[in-house]
């Protein structure tokens, strides 16, 4: 079997990222894998998340993580499709495996991403939303690609295609729609954080509410900084 095409899609939660990861799992040569390091994350920080104990039954040693995710795996399609929390690589988390797959980072705009994270969960910190994390390891990756979450949603053709194109992988139109419901791939937490997911047949309309306007300051302030960066160098 030829090496296959591994995708590392970094994001923070709230952001578009189980519907990009349902986009490509639609394609007839794709296998998906959904937020490898959880467990490993849970396990050394030791935070109580939902559905902790379940999440707690996956792999919990990162570099056993890696080793299936690197130029080591064996993949059972032609594109193998990662879709990684930035979050979860703390300290002592392996990035070896990362110079073999193409990385991409997902980028939504923090006021929305905050204001969509408290609903679920009310303590959070930047670090949570993992965009400290994001210009960190975006800066210490060979040829990352940028994609914003709000462009996708404008045109899905347009930037699923442009985003296909710059993997290098043919774009497949199938990647509009899904069915609904659960998807075998989905983490054992799909049943606390998937609910509209689960809803839906394809890429939801443009939002177009207002802006939310948030009171955190400590995390908007440095979380605008970044997300400001980043989105001046997407792929457009």
């Amino acid at each position: 079997m030829a090496d296959p095409i591994r995708i590392a899609m970094w994001s923070g939660p709230r952001n578009l990222s189980t519907a990009l990861m349902r986009s490509f799992s639609s394609r007839a040569d794709c296998w998906v894998v959904d937020e490898p390091f959880y467990a490993a994350y849970l396990d050394k920080t030791g935070l109580d998340h939902p559905m902790r104990q379940d999440v707690l039954k996956g792999e919990r040693d990162g570099n056993v993580v890696a080793q299936t995710l690197g130029r080591s795996a064996q993949n059972q399609a032609p594109v193998f499709y990662q879709k990684h929390m930035l979050q979860h690589m703390i300290d002592g988390m392996p990035r070896g495996w990362m110079k073999d797959v193409q990385n991409v980072f997902l980028i939504r705009d923090p006021a929305r991403v905050l204001a969509s994270y408290q609903a679920k969960r009310e303590d959070v910190s930047l670090d949570d939303l993992g965009i400290r994390q994001q210009i960190e390891m975006f800066e210490d990756t060979d040829a990352p690609i940028i994609v914003d979450a709000a462009d996708i949603l404008a045109n899905p053709p347009e930037m699923l295609s442009r985003l296909c194109k710059a993997i290098e992988i043919p774009f497949d139109p199938a990647m509009l729609s899904w069915p609904e419901g659960p998807h075998p791939a989905d983490g054992v937490w799909g049943k606390h954080w998937y609910g509209q997911i689960w809803k839906s047949r394809g890429f939801s309309s443009p939002d177009e509410s207002p802006r939310p306007e948030v009171t955190r300051p400590e995390i908007m302030g440095p979380a605008m900084e970044i997300y400001e960066a980043m989105h001046a160098v997407r792929l457009k």
